[in-house]
């Protein structure tokens, strides 16, 4: 059974991209529709995957400290439900098999030697030692930039481009990215967390790849509609080595 943003103004503002993990600007383009932006900063952030389930009884604990991340700039979360334990007493509302497929994918590079929940992962590898996480940064080697020209226009397009700096950028890329959303609510009244309520951030409700590439690259992320304002979305993109798996820039992006 499975266990779970005159030249000094300019400077100044290099100065605080360099000093921020990330800018998330609200602006007005010439067509004088608004554009939503982020833009990655001079350090790559810890990248936390959960993988979860609302089935499984040692999960809770895993869900609780997610939470505790979401609010950080160092560190982009995100929590996919798996399905396999839908099967047994209680379906999450929030699983999809290609979240369970997602993480049979990352074994083979993760260093994990099965799937289990709560599995978490930072940067791409098994991590066991959760809550404490790696006191690693690391300085990027690729900017990654997200522009939705509406809040609710249909696409976010990510340009992502390599930056001439005195380490070596993988010669492949690839990227991730997914559509989370905080403060889910659920009571649970079957399986192991009968009686529970449980309570969810960085929920993923869409998630998508693009294959490998070399260089720079633009890429259009579809939107999703729907949007609750009762729970706060985020869209994060992740693009990794493409040999590896580890994160080489991340960047997440919070438009109204």
């Amino acid at each position: 059974m499975p266990s779970c943003k005159p030249a000094t103004h300019a400077r100044a503002f290099a100065l605080l991209r360099g000093a921020l993990l990330s800018i998330i600007v609200t602006a007005t383009g010439s067509s004088g529709a608004a554009s939503c932006q982020a833009i990655s900063g001079a350090q790559v952030p810890q990248v936390v995957e959960l993988y979860t389930s609302e089935g499984c009884s040692s999960c809770p604990p895993a869900d609780r400290w997610l939470t505790t991340l979401k609010d950080r700039t160092d560190v982009l979360a995100a929590a996919f439900h798996v399905d396999y334990w839908d099967g047994l007493g209680w379906a999450d509302r929030f699983a999809s098999p290609r979240h369970t497929q997602r993480q049979r994918d990352t074994m083979a590079l993760s260093g994990a030697r099965f799937a289990y929940t709560p599995q978490v992962l930072v940067n791409g590898r098994d991590w066991r030692r959760w809550p404490d996480l790696p006191q690693r940064p690391s300085p990027a080697t690729v900017q990654v930039r997200l522009v939705r020209e509406q809040p609710d226009g249909p696409v976010t397009t990510a340009v992502i481009e390599p930056l001439a700096t005195t380490r070596t950028t993988p010669p492949r890329l690839a990227l991730w990215w997914a559509l989370v959303e905080d403060a889910h609510v659920t009571p649970v009244r079957r399986g192991e967390n009968a009686g529970a309520t449980l309570h969810h951030d960085r929920v993923v409700r869409a998630y998508g790849t693009v294959p490998a590439w070399q260089g720079a690259q633009r890429v259009s992320i579809p939107a999703v509609p729907d949007a609750d304002t009762a729970h706060p979305r985020h869209l994060l993109a992740v693009v990794t080595d493409a040999a590896s798996g580890a994160p080489v820039q991340a960047v997440q992006l919070a438009c109204p």
